[in-house]
């Protein structure tokens, strides 16, 4: 067979069984795809209908899919970042059954804000005088810097927190996008009070703490604690990022709580919804009154609000914080964060059951991840998979094409399945895609 003697596309189509636009796709795909091998002189018969058939399966699929996470990495980036509590999912389901009352006001019948669902619960959480809720900790930051400092005012940061983050977020880009004025004081690794009282003016904005996220400086450093910053007269917007609201974990403190921030007196405090806090994605502002206002009066709130299903899910994941042990318990991240080595050891040994005879439970070391605590280390165990001639990379790639995909990471050449960060009910997956 040559090029010339390929089927039409539509009588490869009426083969497909798929709806037509997905057929035809299907069929012409497969049809390139074979004149293309011909050309380079393949030989023998090639069944495109089955080929065809596969093609419209695969376009069928959903490409955002749930991903079973063995990584041991918590707060997972390329994953997704922190999986929603029961009751955070459950909430969205309801927002999505209809309509919702996201921009009316049930007690008067006129429009209301979609900020007013989680203000409330804001104030009472982090002692804050109001909030909004914006679409990420980014998204945060820049209206924060926008709303206090832009356009051309000045907004001072020191050098040693003028970092860039995942994705090629980079703090001066964000300043500048902002409108306002990069001020830089101090040195990398060390920058004073004074450096900031020397650099405060008339044309000052505010002053920006950024959270460095996965850089962290040792040795012979030296920063200004929040509350000098708010001790030196002019607004304080500190990103503190990962959004610690669990005071009571041990674990957590090395990441800046955003109470104490409040407490302090920061203008405003942005944090993530999506990390440490464990609920959806999402950029929380929190702080004085007036400097709420002025950003949630700021032309970027709107382009950077949060929809309906992200405010459904966050009020939930924040509803459980008012019985932190509950929060604890319920909310998947500080379950992950706070599991006990007996727990793991358990969940570890029954995956290693289910699996079989080429699994054997190890000691690993297990990753917040999401730019939180870099440095912090999580021993447990973790179950090691080697097959007998499959290679660890052959085996992360069957188990990536498993339904649901399976991941899980490679350390001295052999394949990692840690429980840590994965559910009860998903163990059982997890053993599924091995067999």
């Amino acid at each position: 067979m040559g090029p010339r003697d390929l089927p039409p596309v539509d009588a490869l189509a009426a083969q497909v069984g798929a709806p037509r636009a997905v057929a035809v796709a299907a069929a012409r795909a497969v049809l390139a795809e074979r004149r293309a091998e011909l050309l380079q002189g393949a030989t023998g018969e090639a069944d495109l209908a089955a080929r065809a058939r596969a093609w419209a399966e695969d376009a069928e699929r959903p490409r955002l899919r749930r991903v079973l996470n063995a990584t041991g990495v918590i707060v997972h980036t390329n994953l997704g970042r922190a999986p929603l509590a029961t009751a955070a999912r459950a909430a969205i389901v309801r927002a999505s059954e209809g309509y919702s009352n996201l921009e009316l006001d049930l007690d008067t019948g006129e429009r209301g804000s979609r900020h007013d669902h989680i203000a409330g619960l804001l104030r009472d959480l982090t002692g804050a005088e109001d909030a909004i809720a914006v679409n990420n900790c980014a998204g945060a930051t820049l209206l924060a810097a926008a709303a206090l400092a832009g356009p051309g005012r000045e907004l001072i940061v020191s050098r040693g927190q003028l970092v860039e983050i995942g994705g090629g977020f980079r703090v001066p880009d964000v300043i500048a996008q902002a409108g306002a004025r990069l001020v830089e004081v101090g040195t990398t690794n060390r920058t004073r009070r004074a450096d900031y009282e020397q650099a405060i003016g008339p044309g000052t904005g505010a002053i920006l703490r950024a959270h460095p996220s996965n850089f962290r400086q040792l040795g012979f450093v030296q920063a200004v604690e929040i509350e000098e910053l708010c001790e030196l007269g002019v607004p304080v917007i500190d990103d503190v990022g990962s959004g610690v609201l669990a005071d009571e974990i041990e674990l957590l403190r090395d990441e800046p709580p955003v109470r104490r921030s409040v407490r302090a007196g920061a203008a405003l405090v942005c944090f993530s919804g999506d990390k440490l806090l464990g609920g959806p994605q999402a950029g929380l502002i929190v702080g004085r009154a007036d400097a709420v206002a002025a950003a949630r009066a700021h032309p970027l709130a709107r382009a950077l609000r949060l929809d309906k299903l992200g405010l459904a899910a966050l009020e939930a994941t924040l509803q459980l914080y008012r019985d932190p042990q509950r929060a604890r318990r319920e909310i998947p991240v500080l379950a992950m964060l706070t599991a006990d080595e007996e727990t793991l050891r358990e969940r570890a040994q029954r995956l290693a059951a289910a699996i079989g005879a080429p699994a054997v439970v190890v000691t690993a070391t297990a990753r917040v991840g999401g730019g939180a605590l870099p440095l912090l280390e999580l021993p447990g165990p973790a179950v090691a998979v080697e097959l007998p001639g499959v290679g660890p990379d052959e085996l992360a790639a069957r188990l990536r094409a498993a339904d649901p995909p399976v991941l899980g990471r490679i350390e001295d050449g052999r394949l990692l399945l840690d429980p840590r960060s994965l559910a009860d009910d998903e163990l059982q997956l997890v053993a599924r895609a091995f067999r």
